[in-house]
């Protein structure tokens, strides 16, 4: 293929005939049945096949383009066509050509027509753009549906080559059909029985990896030994009465279950789930309290510097006086607290000496940090506890390396927190190795999220209100989908939107931009602005969704909110609402459609993450849920977390299979499946 349309694939990923063979469609067109032209209704999609009678190219000097018309004939009726700026096509269909036509019929001044069809010559081999069950797969700018159809349709032969490593023992009983079969029915299905038996081979080999994988973990940790934490209940109960708020019962019975995991001499290993908002630091903290008055180590690994520093800071104040050395190790940030210190900023201890990673991490009870610490060369003296925040951003193989640095033959106990939220069922059989935590109600003091969609006729009347909520004292989010302006997809970019906001609609605050292209020092510098109130407006990308609590912030207003999945328009939305003042949440969309409408509207009505994740799931299709865009989960690109029966199966199969061979060697394509598969996995 061309340079140009190498490049445009390799912006989705596809970079070899295997990436392509692999790059499912997320829905299709049912062109399955002929639609005579004389039975066309208005306002329906539909499948014409005919004759052309007439075609001619002519310009339009009021709206200056070129307009191609046609009339086409099934030999009953005749059907008028239009294209618009494609006057190519009347090299491409003749009079007298046959051709397959697929597109919305619209009710014009001269009757019906139908405008932009997709068209395709029939006599040149079976219809793939426009009749049957047609193929829709996600695309970048100036790629076409065609073109990938076509594209695969050149290299679906290969998927003979293409092994199957899921072992016949497995595939046989279950009915399952074979991989290059999958992959074929799946791009080009004859009917639905073709989609749903390869929908559900390949789905059910993305779970069967993900409970293989469980299981190994869950094998290996029975057979090791961790070191028992005591519960020091006294201690706790001091702490606990002296925080500024009461816990909830969820909290409590969350860090209870926590506790009582450290007590064994078997490796603890548990997934605390709260939706966003609903306190699982401060859980944490009891566990890493405890961990340090056993005099053992506890460390933290969060996804960001900015978290970090937060973190660090959160748990430096609330346990000041304790005696308890708690350490921050970032790749710009090596800091510790200690009693007569408890927020030093200067990178230094009591005695002037300057302190690196490995220092801290003898010294420190409690140890909190980004990557830096598995990247670092550093080993701790004794790790008792590794909590990993936001664990869907931390591979197997970064965990592995927390766990190495132990500094003890003890395993270390392992807490994994998220905030998307699943039921207990699911959960349980997505991670056959975790134990489940959940706290699943909200601080008292919170004060339900106002979400509303703003038309953009009332888009001056929203900017009104962000202005007196500032001079209230409030702070504001604002949320876009790109970072530079993109005229090719009309979509709202960070850049156009902090200049307008700043110059423009509010020139006298102050205006910040975040996103993923500055370095992380910049990042940290605007966010810690952010925090402290300098900037009072913060227009940024969707690298605001993990954790950070700004407290004082109380509008959340998302540009192009169609644009995203309405489980992380929640997780956003979750940025607010963290103090007692009543926040706001406005979602502004150009598209009009009805199902944009009602998938917005599903955020003004719900404010629960996983019944929304339902709802985009309804909305959207598989594959756009927990998927690349809804971090949270590992990135399925065919089942969902929905698939509970597929799951329980996945797990059945599992734990046989490694009951016959738990070194795999009897499989040797799975073994090295799982592999590759490990490698690019995020899955604790």
């Amino acid at each position: 293929m061309g340079a140009a349309t190498a490049k445009k694939l390799k912006k989705l990923g596809i970079l070899t005939v295997r990436d392509l063979l692999f790059y499912f469609p997320f829905r299709y067109d049912d062109f399955s049945k002929m639609t005579p032209i004389a039975e066309l209704q208005a306002e329906t999609s539909a499948n014409v096949v005919g004759q052309v009678e007439l075609i001619q190219n002519k310009r339009s000097w009021k709206r200056r383009m070129n307009i191609t018309e046609a009339l086409v004939s099934d030999g009953k009726e005749t059907l008028k066509v239009i294209w618009f700026n494609q006057p190519f096509i009347t090299r491409l269909l003749q009079v007298g050509s046959r051709v397959s036509l697929s597109g919305r019929v619209e009710d014009g001044s001269g009757g019906l027509a139908m405008i932009s069809p997709v068209y395709e010559r029939i006599g040149f081999g079976q219809a793939v753009h426009t009749q049957g069950l047609v193929p829709n797969y996600h695309l970048t700018a100036n790629l076409t549906q065609k073109q990938i159809r076509f594209l695969i349709k050149q290299v679906i032969g290969l998927a003979n080559l293409v092994a199957d490593w899921l072992p016949s023992e497995i595939r046989k009983p279950g009915r399952l059909i074979g991989l290059a079969e999958a992959i074929k029915k799946i791009n080009f299905p004859k009917n639905s029985l073709d989609i749903k038996k390869a929908r559900e081979r390949l789905a059910f080999q993305e779970l069967f990896l993900i409970q293989l994988q469980s299981q190994l973990v869950k094998k290996n940790l029975s057979l090791s030994r961790a070191p028992a934490i005591e519960f020091c209940q006294t201690e706790t109960k001091r702490f606990v009465d002296s925080l500024p708020f009461k816990l909830t019962d969820a909290q409590r019975k969350a860090a209870w279950e926590i506790l009582r995991g450290l007590a064994k001499d078997r490796p603890m290993s548990r997934l605390l789930e709260g939706d966003v908002g609903s306190g699982k630091t401060i859980v944490a903290i009891i566990a890493m309290l405890n961990v340090a008055l056993n005099n053992k180590q506890a460390a933290l690994m969060v996804p960001t510097e900015i978290l970090a520093r937060q973190h660090y800071e959160t748990v430096s104040r609330l346990l000041s006086g304790l005696g308890i050395k708690v350490g921050l190790v970032t790749r710009t940030n090596k800091l510790m607290s200690n009693d007569k210190f408890p927020m030093s900023n200067q990178c230094q201890n009591p005695n002037d000496k300057k302190l690196n990673a490995t220092e801290i991490v003898e010294k420190a009870d409690i140890i909190i940090g980004t990557h830096a610490l598995i990247q670092e060369d550093v080993k701790f003296k004794n790790l008792a506890l590794a909590i990993i925040d936001e664990q869907h951003r931390f591979g197997v193989e970064q965990r592995q390396k927390l766990m190495e640095k132990s500094g003890s033959e003890l395993v270390p106990h392992l807490l994994s927190m998220t905030a998307t939220p699943i039921p207990r069922s699911l959960a349980l059989a997505l991670y056959g190795d975790l134990d489940l935590s959940v706290i699943d109600e909200m601080p008292k003091d919170r004060k339900k999220i106002i979400t509303k969609i703003v038309a953009e006729n009332k888009r001056h009347q929203a900017y009104k209100f962000i202005y007196d909520q500032v001079r209230e004292g409030r702070q504001i989010f604002v949320i876009c989908p790109l970072i530079d302006l993109s005229d090719k997809l009309g979509v709202k970019s960070v850049e156009a939107e902090y200049q307008k906001l700043a110059k423009i609609v509010f020139p006298g605050l102050t205006v910040g931009k975040l996103h993923g292209r500055l370095k992380a020092t910049e990042k940290e510098k605007i966010m810690r602005e952010f925090l402290d109130n300098k900037i009072k407006i913060l227009v940024s990308t969707s690298v605001v969704e993990v954790g950070v609590d700004a407290p004082n912030a109380a509008v959340m207003m998302i540009e192009g909110a169609d644009r995203f999945g309405l489980a992380q328009i929640h997780q956003f939305r979750g940025r607010v609402g963290r103090s007692v003042h009543q926040s706001y949440c406005f979602l502004f969309t150009d598209n009009q459609s009805e199902i944009t409408s009602r998938r917005l509207r599903a955020l003004v009505d719900n404010h629960n993450g996983f019944a929304l994740a339902k709802l985009d799931l309804k909305f959207r299709g598989p594959g756009e849920v927990y998927g690349l865009e809804q971090k949270g989960f590992p990135e399925l690109k065919m089942a969902t977390l929905f698939d509970y029966g597929l799951m329980k199966k996945a797990r059945t199969e599992a734990i046989k299979l490694i009951a016959l061979d738990s070194s795999l060697n009897s499989w040797p394509d799975l073994k090295e499946k799982l592999g590759e598969w490990e490698r690019g996995a995020h899955l604790e």
